[in-house]
């Protein structure tokens, strides 16, 4: 099974289970800026641990590993609970929704959008940069996470919300990082014209 046809399984579960979702992270970023391979599929989950055995037995053995009390300990922590393909081990990386302002603010203006042959819930553009800005942070500076983020900026700059931008940027304590990948954006347009 590939990536694609994972992330498309995880999705249609979670639809069936009544679960909110949004895809975020490397995923997100190559639909909305600049395509690149990655290791996993992020998705944001509004997840009640009452929902975890159906998802446990959606996601069963042999075709998936999934610990159900793995799962049920990251949403008490709000954290991270995996998903894996156990015959490609390819797998899925679902991060609990936060009580915290920008979750709920990126979860409100999810978008839906048609990737991989049917419609899916992806952070807005604008989310996608900030969150991988505050990945690039959180991992002292990953170039990685802001070449995808100059990417997304660079694809969507004209229907960018410059203000909620600035906004988040600056609660989120990665303006520095936003005003790096916003030169760069300029420096590419100046440098193809």
């Amino acid at each position: 099974m590939s990536q694609t046809q994972l992330l498309i399984d995880a999705v249609d579960t979670l639809e069936r289970a009544r679960v909110g979702y949004l895809m975020t992270g490397s995923f997100a970023s190559s639909l909305q800026g600049e395509p690149r391979s990655t290791h996993d599929v992020d998705l944001v989950v509004e997840v009640e641990p009452r929902m975890v055995s159906a998802l446990a037995e959606a996601f069963g053995a042999p075709r998936y590993y999934f610990d159900q009390d793995a799962a049920l300990d990251a949403l008490r922590h709000r954290s991270m609970f995996q998903l894996l393909d156990t015959s490609t081990g390819d797998k899925v990386d679902f991060w609990a929704l936060t009580d915290g302002d920008f979750d709920a603010s990126r979860f409100a203006r999810r978008v839906s959008v048609q990737a991989f042959g049917r419609s899916m819930c992806v952070s807005s553009p604008e989310d996608t940069i900030l969150q991988k800005l505050k990945w690039a942070q959180a991992s002292g500076g990953s170039e990685r996470h802001v070449r995808d983020a100059t990417g997304v900026y660079e694809f969507q700059s004209p229907d960018l919300d410059e203000t909620y931008l600035s906004l988040w940027a600056g609660a989120l304590g990665v303006e520095k990082l936003l005003a790096t990948v916003r030169e760069r954006a300029t420096s590419d347009d100046e440098r193809v014209e």
